[in-house]
């Protein structure tokens, strides 16, 4: 298993990296599948809205961008996960949630993404939030 944390562009240290590894495995073995290599990088708004315009097209803000490098009917997973410290901020204070939680919650929907879940359709978007609030109740206290 490979999954490494990385910023790119913001002062962010990721707390717990070593128990998060093992509860993002886990999401990926209970959904039948293996990790090859996943990079989670933290960074700034700026630096994901230039992704989102030129590699998706989007003019919009957003708290992540998940590539993936691997099909979803592979057994082994790879791919970048990008999430803006910034979203996640604002979204925590949007939610009332906390930042840990937050945070949490956006990397567990970027496993779902790279397993292959969707969330462009009503349906799919519940059922994603479904799996993330899953998944976050199995999240050891930290």
């Amino acid at each position: 298993m490979a999954i490494h944390f990385f910023s790119e562009n913001v002062s962010f240290k990721l707390q717990n990296k070593k128990e998060l590894k093992i509860w993002l495995k886990s999401i990926i073995e209970t959904e039948g599948k293996k990790a090859r290599q996943i990079n989670v990088v933290f960074c700034s708004d700026a630096f994901l809205f230039n992704l989102n315009t030129t590699f998706l097209q989007h003019d919009t803000f957003t708290d992540i961008i998940t590539f993936p490098y691997s099909e979803p009917t592979d057994k082994n997973i790879s791919g970048e996960i990008y999430i803006s410290i910034e979203r996640v901020e604002e979204n925590a204070s949007l939610f009332k949630a906390s930042f840990s939680n937050e945070t949490h919650r956006v990397m567990a929907h970027g496993i779902l993404h790279l397993i292959g879940y969707k969330d462009k359709t009503k349906a799919e978007k519940t059922n994603m939030r479904a799996k993330e609030d899953l998944y976050l109740s199995l999240l050891p206290e930290l």
